[in-house]
């Protein structure tokens, strides 16, 4: 989802973060496995000192850290875990990418195309939708926390690309390689991130009112509430208010 939508939806889902905790420690230490693969030392592994980056964030233990790095790199037994990139659409025409992370890729893939026919949406073939998004640093600042100069000029000086407003909130997206520069430029500053990965960023966005964005936020949380979802991405934008109403 854009920017503004992704604000309005982390605000509405801090309340139910905690209630969440263990399947976002199981999303994480996925990816730590993924990462791992690459190798187990995170200061030659960008992706994987950004999953460890994220794993300190939520308070994860060091032995869980570890645990899931040395099964990544086959120190430790572990199921083979498949990284796979769904596409399609949902309701109002708005694109869809699903990124999930399984040991059982059949059944995954029937799952996830359940959950969009269920929903009113439509699974797509590789390729269909992908082309509407790039691989971006995604970095959500509550608007309340930093004044825009100071925002702009710490962020840029670190390697950030855009600095976006989006009424409440600042989203700063960097090439992927800028992430870590950026979110140190931020917490040397004192400015706390609300949301900060690598994220499928949308070219360009498509508005959903009403029912539509009734029944997108439905799709959104049916596939984010899938055990093997890592990542659910969209290029629609629903005003706050909306988001509002249907929390």
């Amino acid at each position: 989802m854009s920017g503004h939508s992704k604000w309005a939806t982390i605000k509405h889902k801090k309340a139910a973060l905690d209630a969440k905790r263990g399947k976002v420690f199981t999303r994480i230490i996925k990816e730590i496995m993924i990462a791992a693969r690459n190798g187990g030392d995170p200061e030659a592994n960008p992706r994987l000192r950004t999953a460890i980056t994220a794993a300190k964030a939520v308070s994860m233990p060091s032995d869980n850290i570890k645990r899931a790095v040395m099964r990544g790199t086959g120190e430790l037994e572990g199921s083979q875990i498949d990284e796979i990139l769904f596409e399609g659409y949902g309701p109002g025409g708005a694109a869809v990418l699903v990124n999930v992370a399984t040991d059982n890729r059949n059944r995954t893939v029937s799952e996830i195309r359940h959950v969009f026919s269920k929903n009113g949406g439509n699974m797509g073939e590789q390729g269909s939708v992908a082309w509407m998004f790039e691989r971006k640093s995604q970095i959500i600042v509550d608007g309340e926390k930093a004044a825009e100069d100071q925002l702009m000029n710490i962020v840029l000086d670190a390697g950030a690309d855009d600095l976006r407003d989006h009424g409440g909130a600042w989203e700063i997206l960097s090439a992927p390689e800028a992430h870590e520069s950026v979110l140190k430029a931020l917490e040397k500053a004192g400015i706390p991130a609300e949301s900060a990965e690598i994220a499928m960023v949308p070219k360009n966005t498509v508005k959903l009112e009403g029912k539509n964005a009734q029944a997108m936020q439905k799709l959104y949380d049916a596939l984010d509430d899938h055990d093997d979802v890592q990542n659910v991405y969209g290029n629609y934008e629903v005003d706050e208010a909306e988001v509002e109403a249907l929390a």
